[in-house]
Parts: C-alpha cells; structure tokens; sequence
C-alpha cells in the first residue's frame, strides 16, 4: 500500500550534460526519488527509476530515508539528511506531504513515484518555469579530478548553492525482514553524501575535486546540483549534470549492500 506520512518538521538557457568529458543530450530534469527498503510500495518506482536513469534527458537519483526504520527492517542505505531534505521540500511547498515512494521533479512538484504518467506530466509543467535548468552546468574528470562549472544565464539574477552527490549507480539489497523480506532489490544512482562545494551568485563559478576524496569501490558517478535556496530550505533546480567517475560499464553488475 502507498505509505503516506504528514510532516510538521520545520531548457532555457542549454545545459551541457558530461559524462567523464564526454557531452551527451541536456537534461530536462533532475529526479529525486525519496524510497524505502522497508515499504512495500517501493519497488515499483524504484524499478522505475532504473528505467529514467538510462534517459540521458534525465538525471534521476535514489535517496533512501529512514522513516520506516520501525517496521522491522533498517534501510541499509538511508542518510537522515535524506529524511531532513524530504521534509524540508513538504515545508516549503506547503503542504507538509511526506510519503514513500515519493518523487521530487526539479525541487519544484512532486508525484507518486511509480506513476510515470504522473512523473512525464510534472516535467512538462515544471518546464513552463523558465529558471528551473537555467543555467548551464558542466562536470567531467581528467587527471584524477572532477572539474565543475557553472555558467551563468545571461540577463538572469539566479543565486543558489552548488552541491556535488557521489553516487552508487547499481546497488543490489537482500532484505531480511519487513513488508520486503524475502525480496532482492535494487537501487539506482543511489546518492550516497551531499558536500557543497559553493554558492552561486550569478557569475560563472568553477571547482575542483580530488577524485581521492570521492571514489571508494562504491562510488562510481557523481550528480551536480545548483538549487535555489538553502540545505534547510531547497527551492527549485537552477541546473544539473551528471558524470561517471569510475570504469565500470553500464550492466557490468551491481554494488550490494547488506544490514548486519
């Protein structure tokens, strides 16, 4: 059944889509999939997801959060401040909607994950706002480093924070307990740390990240995000970009990841 939970807790201007130096179609959104190992709703939209992943139109992440803890199975992959950011989107929309599986499209409207009709329809409308992916937003390694820029968009006043996500692309959960014991998932672009590298203030930004800092044999890609508003209080996606940071091929097997 849907899990739903009230929370009273406080392309415009083109954009280039890189993936280890390689410039591939820009992005018409970023898709931030709230999930839970321990809700039974889930696997539907987590499948989903899998399948908007492999649209490089699309930048689409897991953030596993930690609400059904209780039920009887630890989320092995859940990050609190996944819950926090969950919550803090529901705050600012107003209407304090906090449920699993939920989807966030451009940090603007969000939908029933498992409904693709629903997701397609939310891009398309959060497409009529023309600072959502406004800026243009570039990522790729070279020399054991992640390069990121941010360019910004002529005639356009957009401040926000620029947050880098390394992700886990593939991970493969055996759940031993809960509404999913029994069941083998898996999970996509599994955002695995936020780590803000900077503010935007309108004027092309650049950085560079030690790739040491963020490889391990779990993190393998890594999503760019420059988002109107704060940590504590996220407005919509100003632009994004993703790119790969490992050697590992696309299909060649899955990361796993277990409770103990």
């Amino acid at each position: 059944m849907l899990r739903r939970r009230l929370a009273s807790a406080s392309l415009i201007a083109g954009i280039l889509f890189a993936s280890s130096g390689f410039a591939g179609a820009a992005p018409r959104a970023l898709l931030e999939l709230f999930t839970s190992q321990g809700c039974s709703s889930c696997p539907p939209a987590d499948k989903l997801l899998g399948e908007f992943a492999k649209d490089p139109s699309l930048i689409a992440l897991s953030l596993p959060i930690d609400i059904w803890d209780y039920l009887g199975w630890k989320d092995t992959l859940s990050l609190p401040g996944h819950t926090a950011r969950q919550r803090a989107y529901a705050e600012i929309r107003g209407d304090r909607q906090v449920y699993t599986p939920q989807l966030v499209i451009n940090g603007s409207m969000h939908v029933v994950g498992s409904d693709r009709a629903a997701v397609e329809h939310a891009i398309a409308e959060t497409d009529r706002n023309p600072d959502i992916m406004s800026l243009a937003v570039m990522a790729s390694t070279a020399s054991g480093e992640l390069s990121v820029t941010v360019k910004h968009a002529p005639g356009k006043q957009t401040h926000g924070e620029v947050w880098l996500c390394p992700l886990a692309r593939a991970v493969s959960v055996a759940v031993g307990r809960g509404e999913n014991r029994g069941h083998t998932l898996v999970y996509h672009n599994v955002v695995r740390a936020w780590r803000k590298l900077g503010d935007f203030a309108g004027d092309d930004a650049s950085w560079s990240v030690p790739l040491a800092k963020i490889e391990n044999g779990k993190i393998d890609s890594a999503a760019i995000i420059v988002q109107e508003g704060t940590r504590e209080k996220p407005g919509i996606v100003l632009g994004a970009a993703y790119t790969t940071l490992g050697h590992q091929a696309e299909g060649e097997g899955a990361l796993t990841s277990s409770s103990h």
